[in-house]
């Protein structure tokens, strides 16, 4: 596997697109200080090296609800009986395929899942409990809590600085071999 590095520019790039991943490629390059080709090329070789995993629209669930209905988003702990690697991995591909789990986590210590699903009543949650954790045999526990504010949410990822620009640094123009 080749090794990776972002320079100043790609760090500024991957800024500039999870803060607004609409912008037109002329408005990017002119925010991060290039020419619009060199910002597209760079763009391109982001992606395709996976540091950008897909572009979405974040919606108003606020707004939503005034013409969809509220809804219903709860944190769940998820408890196994059994934590070998095929019973977690067995589990994480059945709730991760399930539409109503936006988020899924193994964590430790405690619960062995975190997931944040969203139903949109109580009837369509106990439906998802049933589908997802009752009727699981490796689930020993479920605990549930529900949403009654969403004080913030955000899809930002910390970037790392960039490094400084020494005679032993990779090069940071697109020349290179990425």
């Amino acid at each position: 596997m080749e090794e990776q590095f972002l320079d100043a520019l790609d760090i500024a790039l991957l800024g500039q697109l999870q803060e607004d991943a609409s912008l037109t490629n002329q408005d990017l390059a002119a925010r991060v200080h290039v020419s619009p080709p060199t910002c597209l090329r760079r763009v391109k070789r982001l992606v395709e090296a996976g540091f950008v995993e897909r572009q979405v629209a974040i919606l108003s669930r606020d707004r939503l609800a005034a013409v969809a209905g509220a809804g219903l988003e709860a944190i769940v702990e998820i408890t196994l009986d059994r934590q070998d690697n095929d019973a977690m991995e067995a589990f994480e591909a059945k709730v991760v395929a399930d539409a109503a789990v936006q988020q899924c986590y193994r964590v430790s210590p405690g619960p062995d899942f975190m997931l944040v699903v969203l139903a949109a009543d109580m009837p369509g949650y106990l439906a998802l409990a049933q589908r997802l954790f009752t009727a699981d045999a490796n689930v020993r526990n479920v605990k549930a809590f529900f949403a009654v504010k969403r004080a913030k949410f955000g899809s930002r990822v910390a970037l790392p600085k960039p490094a400084r620009a020494s005679a032993t640094s990779a090069p940071s123009s697109g020349a290179s071999s990425r």
